[in-house]
C-alpha cells in the first residue's frame, strides 16, 4: 500500500513524500477511473464508518491484516468484519517484509491472522502487498531472482493453505526494478497495480489487464480509493472461485 499504510510514528513524514514520489506521480487523478469503486485500509484509518462507505458507493475493501511475522492491524475485526456486515466484498492483505523472514512463513502468519479464505462469496482472495521498502534498501536487500523466489514461496504456500492464488499488489517501477519484470506469476495472480494517475498505464509483464486499480490514496472513501475491473457479478467470480 502507500506507505501511510505501512508505517508509524516519526517515520510517517518521511514515507508521505517517498511514496509519492516513488509511485511515480505528484497528483491522484482527478476523478475515480472506469470500474466498480472499493477501498483498502489499515490501522492508519482506525475504526471505520463503514455504512457511509458503503453509501458513497464502496462496493469492495481489502484490509490490512498482517506485515511481516511481528504486526496485526490492532482495527482488523472492526474493518474486516465491518465490511462484510454491510454488504461489501472484502479482502485481507500482507505487508511483504522479504529481508525479514521467508514468503512461506510470512504467508503462513498471514492465513494465521485473517488472512485466510472461504468460499462465501464475499471473501477476496488474501493479497501479498510487495513494494517500496519504507524501513531501508528498495528491494530489501534481495536480488531480483532472490525476490522472484521470496515471492513465490509466498503465493505457492498461500495457495497450499488456502487453495487460492494471492492477488499480488504493486507498481510498474518497483516489479521492474526488484524483479527484472518477471512475467511467471501473471497466469495465477490477479493483478492490483497502484498509480496515480489518469491512467492505470503500463502494467507488470505478463498481466494484459489489471484486476484492482489504487488510483489515489484518498478521496471519497476512507483510505486508498480503488477499482474493480468488472462488474460486481463478476467481482464475485473472483470471490468464490467461479460460481458459488
Amino acid at each position: 500500500m502507500n506507505r501511510l499504510r505501512t508505517v508509524t510514528g516519526t517515520l510517517l513524514a518521511t514515507a508521505t513524500m517517498v511514496a509519492t514520489a516513488t509511485l511515480g506521480v505528484v497528483t491522484p487523478a482527478a476523478a475515480a477511473p472506469a470500474g466498480l469503486p472499493g477501498m483498502d485500509v489499515s490501522s492508519y484509518q482506525g475504526n471505520v464508518n463503514w455504512s457511509a462507505a458503503w453509501n458513497n458507493g464502496a462496493r469492495f475493501a481489502y484490509v490490512k491484516a498482517t506485515e511481516g511475522t511481528y504486526y496485526t492491524n490492532a482495527y482488523f475485526a472492526q474493518q474486516y468484519n465491518g465490511s462484510y456486515n454491510v454488504g461489501m466484498i472484502r479482502g485481507a492483505y500482507h505487508f511483504a517484509r522479504p529481508d525479514t523472514t521467508t514468503g512461506a512463513t510470512q504467508a503462513n502468519y498471514f492465513v494465521d491472522h485473517g488472512g485466510g479464505w472461504s468460499k462465501d462469496g464475499r471473501t477476496l482472495p488474501g493479497a501479498l502487498d510487495i513494494e517500496y521498502n519504507p524501513y531501508g534498501a528498495t528491494c530489501y536487500g534481495l536480488s531480483q531472482s532472490a525476490m522472484r523466489s521470496w515471492i513465490a514461496s509466498f503465493v505457492n504456500q498461500y495457495h497450499s493453505r488456502t487453495g487460492r492464488w494471492a492477488t499480488i499488489y504493486t507498481t510498474t517501477d518497483w516489479w521492474t526494478t526488484c524483479t527484472g519484470n518477471y512475467s511467471g506469476f501473471a497466469a495465477n495472480n490477479p493483478l492490483w497495480i497502484a498509480r496515480y494517475a489518469g491512467t492505470v498505464g503500463t502494467l507488470p509483464a505478463g498481466w494484459s489487464t489489471y484486476s484492482f486499480w489504487q488510483w489515489a490514496s484518498s478521496g471519497t472513501f476512507p483510505g486508498d480509493q480503488n477499482v474493480w475491473n468488472g462488474t460486481l457479478d463478476r467481482l464475485r467470480v473472483l470471490a468464490c472461485n467461479g460460481p458459488c
